[in-house]
């Protein structure tokens, strides 16, 4: 089932990549995309095996595509353990290194470790993963997840090549994240080879994507748990180590919910400060909305609905040829009867009216 009905040669083109119940899997979320050097989409996301809930057996997993996700290779497994064991591998969270072309890919384990593997195929193998939790965590840490979603490299100033991933962390309670709830990133400085973590943003925050702005700073998009449904926003001069105030994002409005938050334009080109952002947008798992910046994220007056029905999570990015793709949890009756990915061109976002 599609998510959206071509009607126009522009029209978006929509396609589940992964279903529920289908492939050994009771449902498959948290969806990660990037495209490889070579031009490859990689599609990641969790597959659990024995209900929705965000621990139990979880796995690991990916399709690939070699033609802008026109069509998908056959379903790979990532990394899981333990057989049919609790055991909960997720949140995935992929960056390409453009100077090597090794593909990254961050994940943790049951919420409390941190692991690493690559791929210098183009994804179509990848390495044994390593624990890196004693670089990129602390053990007052209650909670930490990597991503979801895509990381970056840096193009610019003196952390140029760095490679910057989002995450999360938690020092209380599952109720408190109000108060004990904080974004960070972490980030490595030898093309993957170690890695280290930056400072905490305020309080309130959670799942967060991170851009890289026209002027180099970095911004961070997070999940908000301020109580307004509404994201908020970081700004770091330097590249990922610590973060300003977390700011409110009234127009970007939520349910308190992952989303994506991509660069348009080519890194390290000061003249193009266009930004993406995708969530639902409401204060229900409903409307995936896509909007267009063109300031770096101080304005949005680009916005249009990419699936009207229940949609959650969902990762943007650019594909070879200009257009922008987008992978994301929808269905007619819930969120999370796929993992969808859809293809349009920035004249249909453009063309739209906001809400439309």
């Amino acid at each position: 089932m599609g998510s959206i009905v071509l009607i126009a040669a522009e029209a978006p083109v929509a396609e589940p990549v992964f279903i529920s119940g289908q492939g050994g899997y009771h449902t498959y979320r948290i969806p990660a995309l990037v495209v490889s050097k070579a031009g490859t989409l990689l599609a990641f996301c969790e597959g659990r095996k024995t209900g929705r809930g965000d621990h139990g057996d979880l796995d690991l997993l990916l399709k690939r595509s070699t033609n802008n996700g026109a069509t998908w290779g056959a379903q790979q497994l990532i990394h899981e353990e333990g057989g049919n064991a609790k055991i909960t591998i997720g949140n995935p969270c992929p960056v390409v290194d453009r100077s090597t072309g090794h593909i990254w890919l961050a994940f943790s384990r049951d919420n409390r470790a941190v692991f690493i593997t690559h791929s210098e195929d183009d994804g179509k193998s990848w390495a044994k993963p390593l624990d890196i939790s004693k670089s990129v965590t602390v053990s007052t840490w209650t909670w930490v997840a990597t991503g979801p979603g895509n990381g970056i490299q840096l193009a610019q100033g003196k952390h140029a090549g760095r490679l910057v991933l989002p995450c999360d962390h938690r020092r209380g309670g599952r109720d408190a994240y109000n108060t004990n709830g904080h974004s960070h990133a972490m980030y490595s400085d030898d093309h993957g080879r170690t890695w280290q973590i930056g400072k905490a943003t305020d309080p309130g925050m959670n799942e967060c994507a991170v851009a890289e702005l026209a002027d180099g700073r970095l911004s961070l998009n997070m999940r908000s748990y301020r109580g307004k449904n509404q994201r908020a926003v970081a700004m770091s001069e330097d590249g990922g180590a610590t973060w300003g105030p977390s700011v409110d994002a009234p127009v970007l409005v939520e349910p308190v919910c992952q989303a994506s938050y991509i660069r348009v334009g080519t890194p390290g080109d000061a003249a193009d400060n266009r930004v993406l952002f995708s969530n639902p947008a409401g204060t229900k798992r409903e409307k995936l909305t896509v909007r267009l910046s063109a300031d770096g994220g101080k304005s949005w007056p680009v916005a249009r609905v990419l699936h009207a029905g229940p949609a959650a999570y969902s990762n943007l990015a650019m594909l070879s040829g200009g257009d922008v793709g987008c992978l994301y949890e929808c269905g007619k009756k819930d969120a999370y009867e796929t993992i969808t990915f859809a293809r349009f061109t920035l004249d249909w976002l453009k063309a739209g009216k906001p809400g439309e």
